[in-house]
């Protein structure tokens, strides 16, 4: 039995994110919906989405999301479709914001033709949407953005088309974590199953902590421990896992 947990744990770990020393981190994930509008299409040139993690609104606090700079028409998410714009890693705590920054090829198209969507605000110094969340070490977070194009676009009387962005942000956690620690301290592989089938691996750092994060199925979970040596594996059973919170084990006495 013991050689063939050893055997999971190297095989599982290739694939699995595995417990690191330090503080760990909540993840955010940002996408982008839209309600249908009275338009062909929207096309924003979305060049940079930032996230803001102070109480205070300055420019220390803002953190990039890798994206991939390019031009989304809205009109193709809407009715329930979406698109992961990019992630990033922070430390628990508070997230109060999110940016958006905008290029110069934005464009609305009205009975086939095309005009361009002046967005000077946008291009200065972004679009900042309010999100006041608080974040979980090793919780994930949805935070969907919605355009709202139908609103946003707004036709002059000289003909042009401005771009006055109407948009609201929804935050959902999309997944859970456990975390404790063993006794005696020290490095252990642990294993995560569901349904007596390996959900994912990890081990424990040296102060003996451990953390499984971005659990994305609440249920009941089996935590398995294989420590080096002749110590015999431990389980712990019942685990109960609930999106967007962290469920504490406490020490679990591996034996010596």
């Amino acid at each position: 039995m013991k050689k063939l947990i050893l055997f999971s744990v190297a095989l599982m770990s290739v694939f699995f994110f595995s417990c690191e020393d330090g503080p760990k981190n909540a993840r955010i994930e940002v996408w982008l919906t839209d309600e249908a509008g009275d338009y062909q299409e929207v096309n924003v040139d979305l060049q940079a989405v930032e996230v803001h993690t102070s109480e205070t609104d300055n420019e220390q606090g803002w953190q990039s999301v890798e994206i991939t700079p390019q031009v989304y028409n809205l009109l193709d998410y809407t009715n329930g479709k979406e698109t992961l714009l990019g992630g990033l890693e922070l430390p628990g705590g508070k997230l109060s914001q999110v940016r958006l920054k905008l290029g110069d090829e934005n464009t609305v198209m009205v009975d086939d033709q095309v005009y361009d969507l002046t967005t000077p605000s946008a291009q200065q110094s972004g679009l900042k949407i309010r999100v006041n969340e608080v974040l979980g070490e090793g919780i994930t977070y949805k935070i969907t953005l919605d355009f709202e194009a139908g609103k946003s676009v707004v036709k002059t009387g000289n003909g042009k088309y401005i771009l006055k962005p109407s948009i609201r942000a929804m935050t959902e956690a999309a997944s859970g974590a456990i975390k404790g620690s063993v006794n005696p301290p020290g490095v252990v592989a642990i294993t995560l199953m569901a349904a007596d089938t390996v959900n994912s691996t990890t081990s424990s750092n040296e102060e003996g902590k451990f953390l499984f994060s971005g659990i994305k199925t609440a249920g009941t979970y089996k935590l398995v421990f294989d420590a080096p040596g002749d110590a015999p594996v431990v389980e712990k059973a019942d685990v109960d896992v609930g999106i967007g919170a962290v469920t504490d084990v406490g020490v679990i006495e591996i034996g010596q």
